[in-house]
């Protein structure tokens, strides 16, 4: 599975209430639902009104912490974002991004992933090509398992196959 996209930069402790605002909990319309992702940061505005369909989120340590809502993937999934890249992921939200079928890989050290950058990156590899820079970086994938839940679009469409 191949993407390609802009880089959008983000820091440390992202929090779930950052990516997908608290106040906004009652909406169940996805559509709706994606036009709050990352509102909650200091870019977010700037996030809402430019990021494309295949754009990649790229943050620091622990992004995804704070409550187990599982809107904040539906969201970043639903405004266009291919995959979030983070040097680490709160535990249930890696466990949602799973669920929901938003793709994440893990690298060690992003700093030298600049926002603004163009990236291609084979999920199912880890490998991550800076177009901007004519670099390659090795990110750490998913299990096999957690891989073919998310190609499916995430679990309850996995369980749907393989009954």
């Amino acid at each position: 599975m191949i993407v390609k996209g802009r880089l959008w930069r983000f820091g440390d402790d992202i929090d779930t209430d950052q990516i997908y605002p608290g106040k906004y909990l009652p909406l169940t319309d996805k559509v709706e639902m994606a036009r709050h992702a990352m509102e909650g940061t200091d870019r977010g505005e700037e996030f809402i009104d430019n990021v494309s369909s295949g754009d990649i989120i790229v943050a620091g340590k622990n992004f995804g912490c704070g409550s187990s809502r599982e809107h904040a993937p539906v969201a970043i999934k639903g405004i266009g974002v291919a995959v979030v890249i983070a040097e680490s992921f709160a535990r249930i939200f890696h466990r949602n991004c799973v669920n929901t079928g938003l793709p994440i890989l893990m690298l060690e050290h992003t700093k030298s992933l600049v926002d603004g950058d163009e990236l291609e990156i084979d999920i199912s590899t880890g490998l991550i090509k800076n177009q901007t820079r004519g670099t390659h970086i090795q990110a750490r994938t998913l299990s096999a398992l957690e891989l073919d839940i998310m190609q499916a679009g995430g679990l309850l469409e996995y369980l749907k196959r393989t009954e």
